[in-house]
């Protein structure tokens, strides 16, 4: 069975987030490891890795994760901001790395004035210097698969693909690809046909083995949008079987898939119970 988990609030303290997924049955955990609406955080306090690492022992979660902060953009043509993204990013996978987590999913960024061809370039010289400045670490970066809003990069498999082979230490580097983006990228998955040659696309591009996650994520716009907006699971654009086809599939058994769809409750049940239930529901058996 997959590992199921969602991301969930840090407040209060790290662990905070490993006790509520643990709380909900969730066997994962993605999280921020700083507001990530900021450039930078506090540093990590020792009791604050102490009671987080205990927390994931005491609880069972396996391979928990962090998204990086959504200012980074290491495609960026501006010199200051490309920097500052780069350093940024180093700083997430240092935290991460002293949390013990597996990865930090990150958007390959965005081109913004320049060209595609330009913006890949920026990536890969990025992640490079990242590379440099962390040898020893552990964690990986998870390039994420995205919708293709505006200049955003990794909507297409093929430029996720470059990025992998360009890259220096690339067995550094894994995919976390979200259900919502490929679909809003123009990628079906809803028929087991449609399923089967989206994934063979994307094992011709990338190689499925590099999958280190998911994001399960219905969507709010149909296929080809390019329009990232999350759903609840099966009440998007996507329906339930996409996903029926993603959490049965042999080769993701032991790969983290995490929900990003909306906190709350509903009817005096957690949103992420309600999505958990719907996913396990489509689970065959052995």
């Amino acid at each position: 069975m997959p590992l199921f988990g969602s991301h969930l609030s840090i407040a209060g303290g790290y662990y905070k987030a490993v006790d509520a997924a643990a709380a909900l049955g969730l066997q994962t955990v993605q999280l921020f490891t700083k507001n990530n609406n900021q450039w930078k955080g506090k540093p990590l306090a020792n009791d604050d890795v102490r009671l987080f690492r205990e927390a994931v022992e005491r609880t069972g979660i396996r391979r928990p994760c962090a998204h990086n902060s959504y200012l980074i953009n290491v495609a960026s043509p501006d010199d200051v901001l490309w920097q500052k993204s780069i350093d940024a990013l180093v700083d997430e996978l240092q935290r991460a790395e002293a949390l013990g987590l597996d990865g930090v999913v990150m958007h390959p960024g965005a081109f913004v004035g320049s060209s595609e061809e330009a913006g890949q370039r920026r990536i890969v010289t990025a992640l490079d210097e990242v590379h440099t400045r962390t040898v020893g670490v552990r964690c990986q970066l998870w390039l994420e698969t995205t919708a293709g809003q505006g200049t955003c990069l990794g909507h297409r498999f093929e430029q996720i693909g470059l990025v992998l082979r360009e890259v220096r230490d690339s067995e550094r580097l894994g995919v976390c690809v979200d259900s919502c983006h490929i679909v809003a990228a123009g990628y079906p998955l809803q028929t087991p046909a449609e399923y089967a040659a989206t994934m063979a696309e994307f094992d011709k591009a990338i190689g499925v083995k590099r999958i280190c996650a998911w994001h399960l994520n219905d969507s709010k716009k149909p296929l080809g949008s390019r329009v990232d907006r999350h759903e609840h699971i099966g009440e998007g654009f996507l329906g339930v079987e996409p996903f029926r086809h993603i959490v049965n599939d042999p080769r993701f058994a032991d790969v983290p898939m995490y929900l990003e769809t909306e906190k709350g409750e509903r009817d005096g049940e957690q949103l992420d119970a309600i999505n958990l239930r719907t996913l396990k529901g489509l689970l065959e058996k052995p």
